[in-house]
């Protein structure tokens, strides 16, 4: 047996850099929301409400109203199948803007009541 561990690949690095307490970023968490007027529950994983919620937060918005955006804009949201658009869309939110490139930008908060 090997004192010393050299993880093979950047997988085995991922899992070792896991700690027991960051083992509830695995566990779904389900939220309710009122989306153009219906009752809506979602189910992800906390990795993903903490990504959702930076989204929200660069765009000037609360995570329902960022949420009712995806649901109009992502094509297989309207297929329900919501949580899985979200899941990309955080991906692909990590991948491009995460760097700080994200484009923000000034929200009229009296726009979005209307």
């Amino acid at each position: 047996m090997d004192i010393y561990y050299e993880p093979r690949d950047f997988l085995d690095h991922m899992f070792n850099a896991c700690t027991t307490a960051q083992i509830n970023e695995f566990i779904p968490e389900k939220r309710g929301f009122r989306l153009h007027g219906h009752s809506t529950t979602v189910a992800l994983e906390r990795a993903f409400w903490n990504v959702l919620e930076a989204m929200a937060q660069d765009c000037g918005l609360t995570v329902p109203r960022l949420i009712e955006r995806v649901l109009d804009g992502c094509l297989v949201a309207n297929d329900k199948n919501l949580s899985s658009c979200l899941r990309v869309i955080c991906l692909k939110y990590l991948n491009i803007y995460a760097s700080g490139e994200a484009p923000t930008r000034e929200v009229d908060v009296d726009t979005l009541a209307a």
